[in-house]
């Protein structure tokens, strides 16, 4: 009888260390996954100036590790007070230069917990979420009329005179308002500065090369905060 129960009890373990082994590689096969999907969302929607292809490969290998930090600590209470003192020393040199990416980074943080928590349908139902919120975000955003508030600045750089009833003129046919805002004549020299809201980008651009057309004008568009 305990011959039968000693060889039981190894059963009942191999057993049980063989399904925590799947659950393992399904939920890191899951993490890299959803991981994967997300960087490709933040490459596609994302706004940042920064290299989002390069930054999106970070995604599936901070997911990851959070993953198997999470799967290594959870049953041991000794471990987890280890992870607190071993984090403690760890310093990221590394600045987030904006809050877009450090918003992809916490859910990548996330993806790695829930999955490390076992908790599959809870992490996929959020991350489907997520991107479906995102999408449907910019979805709105690109059927908006984006309009463009510049300051622009004119001068002549020679000693002709600045045609401002021309310059305006070139400029009606591309913004929906036009104001100004300074007017400076010394002598041979004109300085001209406009508040102008453009409909698109493509607007400014026409405009520029109207511009240039004109003659010797130098001229600068700069962003209205």
């Amino acid at each position: 009888m305990q011959e039968q129960s000693f060889l039981s009890d190894i059963a009942n373990q191999f057993g049980a260390g063989e399904s925590s082994i799947i659950d393992f590689l399904i939920n890191i096969l899951l993490t890299v996954l959803l991981s994967y999907i997300m960087g490709l969302v933040y490459s596609k929607y994302g706004n940042s100036l920064s290299n989002r292809k390069k930054l999106t490969q970070s995604f599936v290998l901070i997911a990851i590790t959070v993953m198997l930090v999470i799967s290594i600590v959870k049953s041991s209470l000794a471990l987890s007070l280890g992870l607190v003192g071993a984090l403690s020393i760890v310093r990221f040199r590394t600045a987030i230069k904006e809050p877009e990416e450090l918003v992809y980074f916490f859910i990548a943080i996330a993806i790695g917990l829930g999955m490390g928590a076992n908790q599959r349908l809870v992490t996929i139902l959020g991350v489907v979420i997520i991107i479906l919120y995102i999408v449907f975000q910019n979805m709105n955003a690109a059927k908006e009329t984006v309009q463009q508030n510049l300051i622009v600045t004119l001068s002549n750089i020679s000693d002709k005179d600045l045609d401002e009833n021309k310059i305006l003129e070139v400029l009606n046919k591309y913004c929906t308002k036009l104001d100004l805002r300074r007017l400076d004549s010394v002598n041979n020299s004109t300085e001209l500065s406009l508040n102008i809201e453009f409909n698109d980008f493509d607007s400014i651009i026409k405009a520029k090369s109207d511009l240039s057309a004109l003659g010797d004008i130098q001229f600068s568009f700069i962003e209205n905060y």
